[in-house]
């Protein structure tokens, strides 16, 4: 691993410590401050646009031809954006030839969609206080 790409959501090594729903225990520090690098890679209008182009893209990939023209910014923002995504974990690329390819992360989409899901079933908790 790369001194740039960031250690995302418990990943050792290439194996994924997966973390625990946020309705079912509490997350510990490091838990949090991994998941905190994924949400901030999300927590920009461009990033999340992004991400929503290129796993909604049939054939499960978008070439960065395809993503540029949909903005009003600079290829090289555009990059930027695209790496912060890729550093989070969250997309994956490809070069061929002059033009490089983006495909999403399932298994971080998946994590992510664990993470902030309540299990089936579970009531939400009560708020102390709350009326029964």
């Amino acid at each position: 691993m790369s001194k740039q790409e960031l250690v995302v959501l418990g990943q050792t090594d290439g194996v994924a410590v997966c973390c625990p729903g946020l309705l079912t225990a509490p997350l510990n520090e490091d838990q949090a401050g991994e998941l905190a690098k994924v949400f901030k890679a999300l927590g920009d209008p461009v990033r999340l646009r992004l991400l929503s182009m290129i796993a909604s893209r049939a054939g499960g990939e978008i070439c960065v031809c395809d993503l540029t023209p949909a903005f009003d910014l600079s290829q090289p923002t555009i990059s930027h954006h695209l790496k912060l995504l890729k550093q989070a974990g969250l997309i994956d690329s490809e070069r061929r030839g002059t033009w490089v390819y983006y495909r999403p992360v399932p298994e971080m989409t998946d994590r992510l969609a664990g993470v902030l899901t309540r299990p089936t079933g579970e009531p939400l908790p009560q708020s102390a206080g709350a009326a029964s």
